[in-house]
């Protein structure tokens, strides 16, 4: 079975950086797309950014781009979120998910999922 734990969320303020981490157990990240969603009170999932079972950045937010940086370790173990240059309206529920197959940036079709990492950056 595969299994996803985030790790690295807080709390921070306007302009600071967080990396947030995403272990896997069960499988690695050579057979997965992984992608980090974020989610706020009452909205949907939206991805932020993802990453490829090559190793390759796929998808950035239009919000995060030049901000934020996707990333895995060499053991493909271990999946990255830096975040910097953090701005208020980063604030929220941060998911690490994968996916076997295929490539869309909806939530639904990513079939594991950890249990998230709240994010809150105050002004």
């Amino acid at each position: 079975q595969v299994q996803l734990v985030e790790s690295g969320g807080g709390l921070v303020q306007v302009g600071g950086s967080l990396r947030l981490s995403c272990e896997v157990s069960g499988r690695t990240f050579s057979s997965l797309t992984v992608g980090w969603f974020r989610q706020v009170a009452g909205k949907e999932r939206v991805l932020v950014a993802a990453l490829n079972l090559n190793g390759y950045t796929i998808y950035y937010d239009e919000s995060v781009k030049e901000r934020f940086t996707i990333s895995r370790n060499d053991a493909k173990t271990m999946a990255f979120l830096q975040m910097n240059n953090l701005k208020t309206e980063d604030t929220g529920l941060y998911y690490c998910a994968a996916r076997e197959k295929g490539w869309n940036s909806r939530a639904a079709d990513f079939g594991i999922w950890g249990q998230g990492t709240q994010v809150t950056v105050s002004s």
